[in-house]
């Protein structure tokens, strides 16, 4: 029995994780069950499309997207989950020229941004803030 193709890949983005699970299919790509199509809210939708848009239809018509994310706001997801559908269709395809065009878009498709929110200190409610001080 031959061995069917599947790649599992991840994209981070501060605290939020994706995990996807490609395989052979008619283009049908999924986000914790919800399909893309319905995915909510639409400013987070319109980013999950830019690498698809990008790499145009051919290339992921044909692939089946199954997505499962957990981890910080809908916007940390929302490019957690965009460099995990960049970075399977990378690893797809093998093409150094879709790399390319995903690189002159937006860099932090391919490769993840590794800024993360600074740990809160005592004395004041975050970072940096300290709490006022009242001499009278």
């Amino acid at each position: 029995m031959p061995a069917k193709k599947i790649l599992i890949i991840s994209g981070k983005r501060k605290t939020a994780i994706a995990r996807a699970v490609v395989r052979p299919g008619i283009g049908r790509i999924r986000i914790n069950r919800i399909p893309l199509e319905i995915y909510e809210p639409e400013i987070a939708r319109e980013k999950l499309m830019e690498p698809l848009t990008q790499a145009g239809d051919e290339v992921w018509k044909q692939l089946d997207i199954d997505i499962k994310v957990s981890g910080g706001g809908y916007m940390g997801q929302a490019e957690a989950v965009r460099m995990a559908i960049a970075n399977a269709l990378l690893k797809w395809t093998k093409s150094s020229r879709l790399r390319t065009v995903f690189v002159e878009y937006d860099r932090t498709m391919v490769a993840g941004d590794p800024r993360q929110k600074e740990p809160k200190k005592f004395g004041g409610p975050g970072a940096r803030a300290r709490d006022q001080k009242s001499y009278r």
